[in-house]
């Protein structure tokens, strides 16, 4: 029997989505575990869920350091500690170096709070309502170096009314995150989710860009 995969976790804030895994593997630490969290923002709260569930985890402030370049590799070295098998960024508000990203291609994955293509980077769900889309979401992709831009792997779409605001229409998207993030996870951990050639691949079949269920 293989032994359990090893996670790191990325983070920058209240570290939601790094409970939902927490929680969702708990029960399954035969298929992966999480070996460490690392924040890029001192006492941010996911630090707090981390020392609670008897994670190692680490702040390196992103302030101590004097360009992107060279936390990047700080970050990489403290990573490589770890050993993991799969690098998860939950709420990391970094834009990560091509160097960076190369190193843990096919090994990293992230969420953005929008149905992509649309609304890469900030302010996504102010974005939905001023466009005054219908539905919005989230998206879990593969990290490469276009800036939200590598392959989807699942969507969860969430309706648009016409009172929200985007503090409420966040609210909606997180809750799917915490649901589709796990289980993203477990699909790389159980090692039926790969990324070939810049394209996602779940059981041996090419995801379409919208990635899976994209009803």
């Amino acid at each position: 029997m293989s032994s359990p995969s090893r996670i790191v976790v990325l983070v920058s804030g209240n570290g939601s989505n790094l409970q939902a895994i927490i929680d969702y593997f708990e029960n399954r630490s035969h298929v992966a575990q999480v070996v460490g969290v690392i924040s890029n923002v001192p006492d941010v709260f996911a630090l707090e869920r981390a020392k609670v569930s008897n994670i190692p985890s680490v702040c390196l402030n992103h302030k101590d350091y004097d360009n992107r370049e060279t936390y990047d590799i700080a970050l990489k070295n403290k990573i490589d500690e770890y050993a993991p098998d799969l690098l998860v960024l939950a709420g990391f508000m970094r834009i990560l170096t091509e160097d960076f990203v190369r190193a843990f291609e096919g090994k990293m994955l992230n969420i953005h709070p929008s149905l992509l293509p649309k609304y890469k980077g900030l302010n996504t769900h102010q974005k939905a309502i001023d466009a005054g889309d219908k539905e919005h979401g989230a998206s879990v992709h593969f990290v490469t170096p276009e800036l939200d831009g590598g392959p989807v792997i699942i969507q969860s779409k969430v309706p648009v009314f016409i009172e929200d605001n985007a503090s409420v229409l966040a609210q909606r998207v997180q809750q799917q995150e915490r649901n589709v993030y796990p289980l993203v996870v477990d699909w790389f951990c159980n090692e039926r989710l790969v990324m070939i050639n810049n394209k996602a691949v779940l059981d041996g079949n090419e995801l379409p860009q919208s990635g899976y269920a994209a009803d």
